[in-house]
């Protein structure tokens, strides 16, 4: 059962917001859909409501066809924001985040493909500023993990992809993207509670979440001098497809159960911290992150 729900009070329990533990048992190709998960995941399809916040700017979201990107992509266009939407090969999913921005009234751009790959970032950020005329919001949100309970178990390739997907490609798009934004434009990464509390089964993606975070304090730095802010967020365990589709069962049974709120979060909670990132109303953020974790401690 899906747990949008339109007539949320103004105050309700974190805790039995949405769906706790335990989960069906469910299992899922990489990368994974949103058709299959167990129960819905919530994007705020039924619950954003956006006041103009982003009104005219153009965004490049990666992962945008699921889980918070999705969500990211439904907020951006509620607030105004046209959209480019990068996926890897999910074309059910990404056509549906689409319909979405679209029925927000902007304009959703779809491009397919590895952002592993620097040439395949290039064309990425050229797509957009073909269509749009502009960058004004660049969020690295695609990423790859597998679960590995042993060293020996992880393959070299893996390894590699790893890598290659989550913070090789964020350099290269933020490289590509640089010479089109403006000052007052934004970047926003997606890192993860894995920086600051890494799960040992976790060890490829985990390294680059922290890779993330110092790549993020750092450019903020670099890019000060000309007006573009850099910043990131640190999701803690979050309900997406990414769950079911690289993790062992009796994980995904139990997945978030071990943070302070007892349950995953959902993409549509996620979705607010990404506007305030991407709008003025975090101007004198740079180099930030803000962590939404459950309650699980960064400190």
């Amino acid at each position: 059962m899906s747990q949008n729900n339109e007539n949320k009070p103004n105050m309700q329990d974190p805790k039995d917001q949405y769906a706790k533990p335990p989960f069906p048992q469910q299992e899922q190709d990489v990368p994974g859909t949103e058709e299959e998960m167990t129960p819905d995941a919530d994007h705020g399809e039924k619950t954003y409501k956006g006041s103009g916040k982003l009104e005219g700017r153009k965004a490049i979201i990666t992962g945008g066809d699921s889980g918070i990107g999705r969500a990211v992509a439904i907020a951006f266009a509620r607030e105004g924001a046209d959209v480019l939407i990068s996926y890897l090969n999910e074309d059910e999913d990404a056509k549906e985040t689409a319909r979405l921005v679209e029925e927000a009234g902007r304009k959703a751009v779809l491009v397919p493909g590895d952002i592993s790959e620097e040439e395949h970032c290039k064309s990425i950020v050229q797509r957009a500023v073909e269509e749009f005329g502009q960058i004004d919001v660049l969020v690295n949100n695609a990423a790859f993990q597998m679960a590995r309970e042993k060293l020996q178990d992880i393959p070299s390739d893996e390894w590699d992809r790893t890598f290659r997907t989550n913070i090789y490609a964020m350099f290269y798009l933020c490289k590509a993207a640089e010479p089109h934004m403006k000052p007052g434009s934004t970047i926003v990464n997606t890192t993860s509670v894995n920086a600051y509390k890494p799960s040992p089964v976790l060890l490829a993606y985990a390294a680059t979440k922290g890779a993330i975070q110092n790549f993020t304090a750092n450019l903020g730095q670099i890019l000060a001098d000309k007006g573009i802010r850099v910043n990131c967020v640190a999701p803690g365990p979050v309900w997406t497809p990414l769950i079911p589709s690289t993790m062992p069962e009796d994980k995904v049974k139990e997945f978030g159960k071990s943070v302070p709120l007892k349950r995953p979060g959902q993409p549509a909670e996620l979705a607010p911290i990404y506007v305030l990132l991407a709008s003025q109303d975090s101007s004198y953020m740079t180099g930030s992150t803000v962590q939404v974790t459950g309650g699980t401690p960064t400190i």
